[in-house]
């Protein structure tokens, strides 16, 4: 703890907000794209290891104090004892803290434990068929019209358990190769999952009816200004039916809300499934510890940790500065930038969005910002598809992930991977997986030459 305080006098006494990066160019290079800074006035510039950990610089004396009170926070290690400190784990559970799946605050690897030396930084939802519902007594409505639960393991599957108790399943991922070639004739090999499930309910995980669906952990950095980017904006970028004829038809989520007892707009979450920080947080100390707190309180009403605590977790999350673009000076990073354009990435990877002036962080207000995301879900075919539907969001939609921090993923966790699986190892895997609304820029990304394709991926990294 008295690491990470001095890192963060250090940062407010001796360094500078970034607004991207250097905007040197040799005389010789084709004028760059501009983008707004990556994160406004919450962009910082560090292109280290610890790129996604910073505060964003243009918090106030009280907020970052309350970010630094969160931080300790999202570094607590719980425990199935009780009477000790951080007592609340299990008795199921998937890991053991906050930081124990968000290594360095950025996305994980897709693997599983194996007998307790290396806990998942990947897990499991799983839900009922509605159309198979009569299939499973006990299974219960979830607010909302949301999954339904399997009766006895809930929506997520647990896969380890405190001492006496019994994980509900041990999961196993297998990877299976998937070939393509570009169109110049150069060939690669794609990978996607193959699960096995394990344990005390591997027969009712593998029967007809039981949806399943791996999730890994994605970067936490920024998720201030997503949540700061106000309904009417993002009610604006809607085209569900493709008024427009351009072949996307993007569409927010409706999510239950457990703060205020109602639909609200999704946000977070592979299929936007979370309305707010506030409740992704207190679903994650639910499901991934197993410990309770006041929006997911024990049956007695009682709770592991205070609304404080999950407060202050929240706000961590909230006011995390964004990593400053990387400014090249190579000219095929510009080509890239047009490539990424022309191709149509940015149709739904929109580069500008503007918070408004409501939320409750000063510091989030009317910032324009580049994300890189339309925060909508999109239908990306058959290849990604999980088939198991998220309130609005079938099974073959996806929010669009923000591409920000994206040439920084590798650096912090070498081994960490793309898309909601973790099949895709490198970022051009990632593109070639995108079907669906996608199809079209998939195939003009295979149809680019292979100088094309490395511009591409080299403006991709400066991000």
């Amino acid at each position: 703890m008295l690491r990470r305080q001095s890192s963060v006098i250090f940062l407010v006494l001796g360094l500078i907000a970034c607004n991207g990066g250097s905007k040197g160019k040799s005389n010789d290079s084709p004028a760059a794209i501009e983008f707004p800074p990556a994160g406004g006035g919450a962009s910082f510039t560090n292109r280290t290891s610890g790129a996604f950990t910073f505060p964003a610089p243009n918090l106030s004396e009280d907020d970052l104090a309350s970010h630094v009170t969160g931080d300790a926070l999202f570094d607590e290690v719980f425990v199935g004892t009780q009477g000790q400190l951080n007592s609340g784990l299990g008795p199921v559970f998937n890991n053991t803290g906050c930081r124990s799946c968000h290594i360095k605050n950025g996305r994980g690897m897709p693997v599983m434990g194996d007998d307790g030396a290396l806990r998942s930084h990947i897990l499991t939802r799983i839900s009922i068929d509605p159309e198979l519902l009569t299939q499973f007594p006990g299974a219960l409505p979830s607010p909302g019209e949301g999954p339904i639960g399997v009766p006895g393991l809930g929506g997520q599957l647990q896969d380890y358990a405190i001492f006496g108790s019994t994980a509900e399943a041990k999961v196993k991922i297998g990877w299976v190769d998937v070939p393509g070639t570009f169109a110049d004739g150069t060939t690669y090999t794609l990978r996607r999952p193959s699960v096995t499930f394990s344990g005390a309910n591997a027969a009712l995980l593998n029967s007809t009816g039981v949806l399943s669906s791996l999730r890994q952990t994605p970067p936490i950095f920024g998720l201030g200004l997503l949540e700061a980017v106000s309904d009417e904006t993002l009610l604006a970028m809607e085209d569900p039916d493709d008024k427009n004829g351009d072949g996307i038809s993007g569409h927010l989520n409706h999510v239950w809300n457990p703060e205020k007892g109602a639909l609200s707009i999704g946000r977070f979450g592979w299929k936007s499934s979370a309305p707010s920080l506030i409740a992704q947080t207190a679903g994650a100390f639910a499901e991934d510890m197993g410990v309770s707190n006041p929006l997911h309180p024990e049956l007695d009403g009682s709770s592991d940790i205070n609304i404080e605590t999950l407060k202050h977790t929240a706000f961590y999350t909230q006011t995390l500065a964004v990593p400053a673009r990387f400014n090249s000076s190579d000219p095929s990073v510009n080509t890239g930038a047009q490539l990424f354009k022309s191709v149509g990435c940015q149709s739904c990877h929109v580069a500008q969005l503007v918070t408004g002036s409501t939320h409750p962080v000063e510091s989030l207000r009317n910032q324009s910002f580049s994300p890189f995301t339309d925060l909508l879900l999109h239908d990306m075919g058959e290849g990604l598809a999980d088939h198991r539907p998220d309130f609005q969001a079938t099974g073959s939609e996806w929010r669009t992930t923000p591409l920000w921090g994206i040439g920084l993923a590798q650096t912090v966790l070498p081994d960490s991977a793309f898309l909601h699986d973790g099949r895709a190892r490198t970022i051009e895997e990632a593109i070639l997986w995108h079907g669906g609304e996608a199809a079209k820029a998939q195939e003009k990304y295979r149809n680019l030459s292979a100088d094309q394709r490395k511009a591409l991926l080299a403006f991709l990294k400066t991000l």
